[in-house]
């Protein structure tokens, strides 16, 4: 079953562009693990950096959390961040039109 992650990502103050530059440097290897369907980051309006995922299946997400990515990711970013990320995964449930009632 498909899976959606949100993970907000929280900058130092004067750290925004320096945080989004540590993040978009491991996407591109992310985006080729299996199961990745999307892994995007956005830039909110309350200042902080959300990243949105979905995976194919549970398992697929476990193997991406525990990767050298995901490691990496962390290591790059432990002093851009002033506390730590706060990550939601979710079951869609899916509503409406197929293409529009789920991510």
């Amino acid at each position: 079953m498909t899976v959606i992650v949100t993970a907000v990502f929280f900058p130092k103050s004067g750290k925004k562009q320096e945080l989004v530059d540590a993040m978009q440097r491991g996407i591109a290897a992310v985006h080729e693990e299996k199961g990745c369907e999307l892994y995007a980051i956005h830039d909110a309006e309350d200042g902080t950096i959300t990243m949105i995922e979905k995976w194919t299946t549970a398992d697929d997400l476990a193997t991406h959390g525990s990767g050298e990515a995901v490691g990496q990711l962390n290591s790059d970013i432990a002093e851009l961040i002033e506390k730590p990320t706060q990550v939601t995964t979710m079951t869609p449930l899916p509503s409406g039109a197929e293409k529009q009632g789920a991510i």
